[in-house]
């Protein structure tokens, strides 16, 4: 009888932990589906950890700057994004809330306090702090199941699109047939010529939580493009994390 049970308790977590790393099987084949049904399953993958403290590796190149960093990331779902950039020495920090962002380069010695203004300005579209989020998570800048979507198969990957698209503005989202996380995500306004493209070339399961282990975003608009590539090297959910953020005395403010 106590055999019994080890085995029962053995064959649970040996189940559970396979099930676990079928969800990035990169074998999975994207067979036909209703939009309805890749967005609810979209939505149901969403993250659902109340902390993240990561570590990353992060290369940026504007055709000006061209350089690799280490960045910390520190998230508190829905009320803060933390992010410290260094190499050797600190070189920015920012912080994000629903309302604000704050941000300082100790190079330049600038800081900018203010709305979305700024990182609309980096990636060349409106983007709010949910989506800032979701960008990170590997879930959709915009809500799947605010309206009705199309869906097709495009290299093995669920592409959603609304029925009725912005008028402003399309929106792409191509969903994981494994995991139903996202492989890529894309908002184009081909009236002004601009477009951002968030590419997810892999993820880890960690604590039982599906988490992107490489972000590339590609954000293009006329005379310009910022590439950003991001590359977790390790991760914590659940922890107390330190967000704290205060700009130094003397530096100037940046004006936009």
């Amino acid at each position: 009888m106590k055999f019994l049970k080890y085995f029962v308790v053995f064959a649970v977590v040996f189940t559970s932990c396979k099930t676990k790393k079928d969800l990035i099987n990169a074998n999975s084949i994207a067979e036909k589906m209703s939009a309805k049904k890749v967005a609810r399953k979209h939505i149901a993958a969403n993250f659902d950890k109340q902390t993240v403290d990561a570590k990353l590796k992060a290369n940026f190149n504007n055709g000006k700057i061209n350089q690799s960093i280490s960045v910390s990331l520190k998230m508190e779902k829905d009320q803060v994004i933390w992010l410290k950039g260094t190499k050797f020495i600190t070189l920015f920090k920012a912080k994000i809330t629903p309302t604000s962002v704050s941000y300082y380069s100790s190079l330049k010695r600038e800081y900018f306090e203010g709305d979305f203004t700024m990182l609309k300005k980096l990636l060349g579209t409106d983007i709010n702090f949910n989506q800032l989020q979701n960008l990170f998570l590997g879930q959709s800048l915009t809500n799947v199941k605010d309206q009705k979507q199309n869906v097709s198969i495009i290299d093995n990957s669920y592409v959603l699109s609304p029925e009725i698209q912005e008028s402003l503005f399309d929106v792409f989202f191509s969903v994981n047939p494994s995991h139903f996380k996202l492989d890529k995500q894309s908002i184009v306004n081909s009236a002004k010529n601009q477009r951002l493209d968030v590419f997810y070339p892999s993820y880890n399961v960690v604590d039982d939580a599906i988490f992107p282990s490489e972000i590339n975003i590609k954000a293009k608009q006329p005379g310009k493009f910022t590439d950003i590539d991001f590359t977790v090297r390790s991760i914590e959910f659940n922890t107390d994390i330190d967000t704290s953020f205060s700009i130094p005395r003397s530096y100037k403010q940046i004006k936009l």
